[in-house]
């Protein structure tokens, strides 16, 4: 494996977890496994959280999608076993992932 390939592996990986557990458009995805709770404070601000529903193998999975760092892992093996096993076809979505991972790090400095 060459450093550009791990670097798009990377990126990739980043942009996806972060697609998977921070971004609006796929809510559907966390939907099930989560419930969004607003609370209003003593100042009037409000405080949005997280709360995992059901029991067992849906909180584990509620669990999972509310982790950054846990998603990532699999991210990074499931990106990792379809560049292992359809490089040719996996190519152009690492890429477009990895490019979208860049614009996202740099619109954080910018912003």
């Amino acid at each position: 494996m060459t450093w550009m390939t791990l670097l798009l592996l990377v990126l990739a990986t980043f942009r996806l977890t972060r697609l998977i557990v921070f971004d609006k458009i796929t809510f559907f995805i966390r939907r099930p496994f989560h419930e969004i709770v607003e609370e209003t404070l003593e100042d009037g601000s409000v405080t949005t959280y997280i709360k995992m529903k059901g029991t067992g193998l849906r909180r584990w999975i509620g669990e999972l999608l509310s982790c950054y760092w846990c998603t990532g892992m699999w991210c990074a093996i499931g990106l990792y076993a379809l560049y292992s096993i359809y490089p040719d076809i996996s190519f152009p979505f690492l890429f477009v992932l990895a490019i979208a991972g860049i614009a996202g790090i740099i619109e954080s400095f910018v912003e």
